[in-house]
């Protein structure tokens, strides 16, 4: 069924401030809590994050594609040959946040992360650090939802150790709920059983 067809009253969803918006109700019902394993998506997933910390997550959903085209479709190898040209051309751009220091550790992401693929893939990291197997959660209610973990607090602390920047506890909390690490849906919302299900057939290729 497609998602984008269902009407935004006609199920109960994860009470998100914002989510009566169209874009967010389809981001919340095809993308967030379904587990990703592409080392592009991730990254992008990952950049993205970053660029929200400080901001609402569907100020960043309305400028995903702008910052596709900034960011040339979020192809490492590309960012990471970004000079100061490139600074100026993307802080000059109203389609995407112009934070430089966001700028400046995106490029510095990308130069991390090919460094890493030189010996590992973005997803086996990971979802290594991850347990290997995405945790299916039973919140009822936001109040015991966590903003952080002991999980997220290592894979921040590993990340900071491979050279990526603004990749903190937080961030990657919700870096790992959006990448279905975690099902952190409610158990009223009409996803989490789906959600749970593909992450119970979870299964990383080498």
């Amino acid at each position: 069924m497609d998602r984008a067809a269902v009407p935004i009253e006609a199920v109960t969803r994860c009470p998100w401030t914002g989510i009566a918006d169209p874009l967010y109700a389809r981001y919340h019902d095809e993308e967030w809590g379904v587990p990703k394993t592409d080392d592009k998506a991730l990254f992008e997933k990952l950049v993205l994050e970053g660029f929200q910390a400080g901001l609402s997550w569907l100020t960043i959903l309305k400028k995903r594609e702008n910052f596709r085209k900034a960011f040339h479709g979020f192809d490492a190898a590309r960012i990471a040959r970004y000079g100061e040209k490139d600074i100026d051309r993307l802080m000059a751009d109203t389609g995407i946040v112009r934070n430089r220091m966001k700028v400046e550790a995106t490029i510095a992401n990308a130069r991390a992360l090919l460094k890493l693929q030189e010996r590992t893939s973005l997803a086996a990291f990971l979802w290594g650090l991850a347990g290997g197997r995405p945790l299916i959660n039973t919140h009822g209610s936001f109040k015991t939802v966590p903003a952080e973990t002991p999980v997220s607090k290592a894979m921040s602390k590993a990340l900071l150790g491979q050279g990526f920047r603004f990749v903190g506890p937080t961030t990657v909390y919700a870096f790992m709920q959006a990448t279905g690490m975690v099902n952190d849906h409610l158990t009223g919302c009409f996803r989490h059983a789906p959600c749970a299900e593909l992450q119970r057939q979870f299964k990383l290729e080498p």
